[in-house]
């Protein structure tokens, strides 16, 4: 594909003013109190699934582009505790911990916000890239979501679909491919949905109890192509196993590393999730043959943030 391609498909899915000059949510507005209402009454079995991985050193992070893995430590702890009489007396026994965490906010199971991909020197809606500085996003920061990221989730499985544990390093989720998956599910994608893609990338890592390549080597997940077909269906935001939604490489190589991440975030306005854990939800799906849920996944509402670490839940 050549750049042109990139360009035409960015002007096809473009919603800057869709929802006026001041929006700040993007395909976020499709989720409306009713749609809302609706994805409450599929939690009906009292089941959750935590989809976030856990914050610690050991991670999907190799450290490339300044990403760490979470850093984390005690700055109060049981050693910390009053131990002579005296001290005792003057603390009348109490005693704690207390912790921190050092981590780029994009490190683990996140939101990307819509201030985090620039396109031709703006951002969603047309917001000058310059308003994002030292400080933060001064628009389209992920605070802006703080009540607007829960819904109806829908989980296309491809890698199951494709009787296969993950899908190879590489290849590109087509339009047909989400199609026939969902097809073969007896599911629906809908207005307002958030929409789950399984490729199986993190079960190869899982399986091998070693993180080591997650973010470096190749890895399956959805064509450029597919972004009219998600603009068409108005979903509210897609996210994945993989680390960054998108195929890897990329399919615009060498001039465009995240083709799909510059056509959806600052065009279309769509929120993308990474570094999904949806290995037991998709076997739960399976088992039950529903693959519809209320997803809950709110961001930290870090001010002028433009990612945000989520641990979401998917309640059946």
């Amino acid at each position: 594909m050549s750049d042109d391609t990139l360009h035409a498909i960015a002007r096809q899915v473009r919603n800057w003013g869709k929802w006026g000059p001041d929006d700040e949510l993007g395909t976020l507005n499709y989720v409306t109190p009713e749609t809302l209402a609706a994805a409450c009454r599929l939690a009906t079995r009292g089941k959750v699934f935590a989809l976030g991985i856990p914050l610690q050193r050991s991670g999907p992070q190799s450290g490339t582009r300044q990403r760490f893995n979470p850093i984390h430590a005690m700055f109060r702890d049981g050693g910390d505790q009053p131990k002579t009489p005296a001290e005792v007396a003057a603390m009348q026994g109490y005693g704690g911990s207390d912790d921190w965490i050092v981590m780029p906010l994009q490190c683990v199971t996140q939101w990307d916000s819509l201030a985090h991909i620039f396109y031709e020197g703006q951002m969603w809606n047309g917001y000058d890239a310059t308003l994002v500085t030292s400080t933060g996003a001064a628009k389209n920061s992920i605070d802006k979501t703080k009540d607007k990221l829960a819904g109806r989730g829908v989980l296309l499985d491809v890698a199951r679909f494709k009787g296969v544990r993950s899908l190879e390093p590489g290849y590109a989720i087509t339009v047909a491919d989400l199609e026939a998956t969902a097809a073969a599910q007896k599911v629906e994608v809908r207005r307002g949905d958030f929409l789950l893609v399984r490729t199986g990338h993190m079960t190869r890592y899982l399986d091998r109890r070693d993180w080591h390549g997650y973010d470096l080597d190749d890895f399956p997940g959805v064509s450029l192509h597919t972004a009219p077909w998600m603009h068409a269906r108005q979903i509210a935001a897609v996210a994945s196993d993989n680390y960054a939604v998108e195929v890897r490489p990329s399919e615009l190589l060498p001039a465009f590393r995240n083709p799909f991440h510059v056509v959806a975030i600052p065009n279309m306005g769509l929120t993308l999730g990474e570094i999904f854990y949806l290995d037991e939800l998709a076997a739960d799906c399976a088992a039950d043959g529903r693959w519809e849920f209320l997803l809950v996944a709110p961001p930290l509402p870090v001010t002028r943030a433009v990612g945000t670490p989520i641990n979401p839940y998917a309640l059946k």
